[in-house]
């Protein structure tokens, strides 16, 4: 059992709590003002310093792009065909690669990461803790999280310069509505299959032997369509945003929508199909057209029309540099609660994990950060870090 004692904890469901405590082990076992310490609890003594809870980045590609190496290291994008869903992001993992080094310092612990926008459907995410543990099984918090899917210029370059679908964005639309109609489909025959299997059992006849071959990729896109799993829907243009609203509408499907970069345009239409948003990233050059109008302002806008929002690097952004993006929601009028769950709960609750982690309560992992300061300070620092309440070393 450890102990941390007289600290500022910041918690976005507890609040602030002055001269606090966190008792814990694996798991948070009491947290507040006057928690009683057990005889021969390793005890850390926190004075000045803050408490958070580990932040969480809702977007990465983290693990599957080491451009250290170049192409050898280029495992994101399995590009030969436009529809991959059998893809499974955590094949690709390196828990080796270089820039895993840099998120401790940024006091994120749980970091959701998968394959890149380069398909219509790209694949599954997944989400890990950067616990330095030699293979990705041991790191793994949820897989997978959601089903990567791409709208806008990634797609349509891509696979228009090849001269196949899609083209234009009407045509990336189109291989998403046919995929998740084929997988709707694929279900019914299976099903039909099952209740003809069972039907035999009943009679003591053989089963038919006529089953459907499986689809693997078609088998995840029938976790979206019963809700399992969410789409997580790379949109940067108001008009793809509204066209993966529109699709999700069509199949009754669970959205994250990812950048969101022109959601401030539409924040009202956002905010009334109540799926939430991953803004970012926000701090690198424009890339292209359609990320012209990115900026802090939008994740502010969408926060105020009731928008549940997160923060995202991409992996653009080195991610020691993370608490820079709630610095920077602050200074364009968000309130620091606000900015916090943006990191915290938000995230977790997006990502399907918030029972185990985005705020400090008791029997959530004990994934802690103590701050030297105020982590929304720019000179505060990471001092400690503790994912299921180890103490894991902060290594450059």
């Amino acid at each position: 059992m450890k102990a941390i004692i007289n600290a500022t904890i910041l918690c976005p469901v507890n609040g602030v709590i002055k001269n606090g405590t966190v008792l814990f082990n694996s798991q948070i076992k009491a947290i507040g003002k006057y928690v009683e310490v057990p005889s021969g609890t390793k005890t850390i003594d926190a004075e000045g310093k803050y408490i958070v809870p580990g932040f969480i980045d809702a977007h990465t590609h983290q693990g599957l792009f080491d451009g250290s190496i170049g192409w050898a290291g280029m495992d994101g994008n399995e590009m030969t065909r436009p529809v991959t869903p059998e893809m499974r992001g955590i094949d690709s993992f390196n828990p080796n690669e270089p820039s895993l080094k840099e998120v401790l310092f940024g006091g994120v612990t749980c970091l959701n990461t998968g394959p890149g926008s380069g398909n219509v459907i790209s694949g599954e995410a997944f989400v890990i803790k950067p616990n330095g543990a030699s293979t990705v099984d041991e790191m793994i918090v949820l897989s997978p999280s959601g089903l990567k899917v791409a709208f806008g210029e990634n797609p349509k370059r891509i696979h228009g310069a090849a001269a196949r679908t899609p083209s234009t964005r009407m045509g990336v639309a189109s291989l998403l509505r046919k995929t998740l109609a084929d997988a709707r489909s694929y279900k019914m025959k299976a099903q039909a299959y099952l209740e003809k299997a069972e039907e035999a059992k009943k009679k003591g006849e053989a089963p038919p032997l006529d089953p459907p071959p499986r689809d693997l990729g078609l088998e995840t896109v029938i976790q979206v369509l019963n809700k399992k799993i969410p789409i997580h829907a790379h949109a940067h243009r108001a008009d793809d945003i509204a066209t993966v609203i529109r699709i999700a509408k069509e199949f009754d499907i669970r959205v994250v929508l990812i950048h969101c970069t022109e959601g401030h345009k539409i924040a009202k239409i956002i905010a009334k199909s109540k799926f939430p948003a991953v803004i970012g990233p926000t701090m690198f050059w424009t890339s292209k057209p359609e990320t012209r109008e990115r900026g802090f302002r939008t994740a502010v806008e969408l926060n105020e029309e009731g928008v549940k929002v997160a923060l995202q690097t991409d992996s653009l952004t080195p991610m020691n540099y993370f608490p820079l993006l709630p610095m920077n929601v602050i200074k364009e009028g968000m309130s620091k609660e606000d900015a916090l769950k943006c990191v915290t709960i938000n995230p977790a609750e997006m990502l399907s994990i918030d029972d185990r982690v985005g705020s400090l309560e008791p029997g959530k992992d004990a994934d802690i950060v103590i701050w030297s300061g105020d982590p929304f300070d720019f000179y505060s620092k990471v001092e400690q870090v503790f994912i299921d309440g180890k103490n894991v070393p902060l290594k450059k």
